[in-house]
């Protein structure tokens, strides 16, 4: 048996956190696979049992599941400035490099090249999005009451609209009373847990005391609510007393406010809500750009849900928030803005939820819930595949013609996702390059 690793120093740990925030590809899933290969097997910052338990307070959140996780093992290792450290360089490399990208993407997507290039992502991104509700899926609905929440939730959303946060509480409740009858049903995994593997002692053990700072206390909790508040005010009062409310930004910061309260279940389960209020109640940008826009954020480190920065970018470009002279500038404080809203209420939820967690190790009324939604987030990114594949396969609409090429790409990436299990960069790129070949050929 390994040997218990030494303490680990605040600037050690920052180094990984950056370079995490580089390395972070593959969505949400794959984040969350890379911070369990480093922390839990190969450095033992965090044993397999305290890091599952966070990742279900994680799941049961708004927002992104990944950088929240980081946040949480930031500052459960090292208080406060730990945890938002850990959470902001989750996000930075990936905001810069859309930013960048974005950029590229409007002065430049009109050339064949470019145009090409997302010709063949956008495919592959519906794909992804399949692959998704099948990876999840396989991990969730492990019983036909499980089956059943994620029928009922797809039923839910693709054929009468119910608003997701309306499916996560209905998922919720069931999950919450069923434990009370059927405590074998809704045990995290549905019933069938799988053996955790040991990988030696850990610096944050299975039986290791919660630290001081970790541990709940009401002075603690109203602090973090208070400076969360007050930052959040502090941010639209300076947007309201220099743009005014209706304009392009201060609806950004309110509409990703809502976005990022009453959204659960990760990026996937977030984009219908984005795409509601950004393409057809604002119109910061269209439909076509918003699958571009989450071919981007497929293809760069960080939370998925650093799509927002793309939409953000597109319309503070489009509407020209700064003026005419000034659209980089204006776009790029947009996807700030919107960044920094969406974000948020991130960290008061780890910094303020944090100590309650740490005292429900092993309780089923915290978990089952949780595996609830999670089958109930199966049913709905799958309407999410279907809404990317009916926009991709027939970009003009049910009444024009089907796009082969773009079916078959799909089919194509369906193949290398299922049976050669491709990774995600090889995937987008070589998409990328069938959709360059298509294009020019033309």
């Amino acid at each position: 048996m390994s040997s218990t690793p030494t303490p680990v120093a605040f600037f050690e740990a920052l180094r990984f956190w950056l370079k995490l925030g580089f390395i972070g590809f593959g969505g949400p899933a794959g984040q969350i696979a890379i911070m369990h290969t480093e922390l839990v097997e190969r450095r033992r910052w965090i044993s397999e049992k305290r890091f599952l338990h966070a990742l279900n307070y994680c799941m049961l959140l708004p927002g992104p599941e990944a950088q929240q996780l980081a946040t949480y093992i930031g500052w459960l290792m090292h208080r406060t400035w730990g945890g938002i450290v850990a959470g902001v360089l989750f996000v930075l490399p990936s905001l810069f490099i859309l930013i960048g990208l974005s950029w590229v993407y409007l002065r430049f997507g009109d050339v064949p090249v470019v145009a090409g290039i997302f010709y063949g992502i956008k495919p592959a991104v519906t794909a992804l999005v399949l692959h998704a509700a099948h990876r999840i899926g396989t991990r969730a609905l492990r019983n036909r009451w499980m089956w059943g929440i994620a029928a009922a939730a797809f039923v839910a959303i693709f054929g009468f609209g119910t608003p997701f946060p309306a499916i996560v509480l209905a998922a919720a409740l069931i999950g919450s009373f069923g434990a009370r009858r059927w405590p074998q049903v809704f045990a995290l995994g549905g019933g069938a847990g799988k053996h955790v593997a040991g990988y030696g002692p850990a610096l944050i053990d299975d039986d290791t005391p919660t630290p001081a700072h970790a541990r709940f206390s009401r002075r603690h909790l109203a602090r973090v609510l208070g400076v969360g508040l007050a930052l959040w005010l502090l941010a639209m009062a300076v947007l309201l007393a220099t743009q005014g409310w209706h304009s392009t930004l201060a609806q950004m910061g309110w509409f990703f406010s809502k976005a990022a309260l009453l959204t659960f279940g990760g990026a996937y389960a977030v984009l219908p809500y984005v795409y509601q209020g950004a393409v057809e109640t604002h119109h910061w940008l269209s439909g076509a750009q918003m699958i571009d826009g989450l071919a981007l954020g497929e293809s760069t480190p960080g939370p998925l849900i650093m799509v927002v920065a793309f939409v953000a970018f597109v319309g503070g470009w489009t509407h020209a928030v700064l003026g005419p002279d000034a659209l980089f500038l204006g776009a790029a404080l947009a996807a700030c803005v919107v960044t920094f809203f969406t974000f948020l209420p991130s960290f008061v939820f780890i910094l303020a939820g944090g100590p309650l967690v740490e005292a429900t190790h092993g309780k089923l009324g915290f978990t089952a819930p949780l595996s609830a939604i999670t089958a109930a987030v199966v049913g709905v990114i799958l309407n999410l595949a279907l809404f990317f594949a009916y926009h991709v396969w027939w970009p003009q609409g049910f009444a024009g013609p089907i796009d082969l090429a773009s079916a078959f790409i799909t089919l194509a990436a369906l193949v290398a996702l299922f049976r050669f299990r491709l990774g995600l960069l090889p995937l987008l790129g070589a998409c990328a390059l069938a959709g360059l070949a298509l294009t020019l050929l033309r």
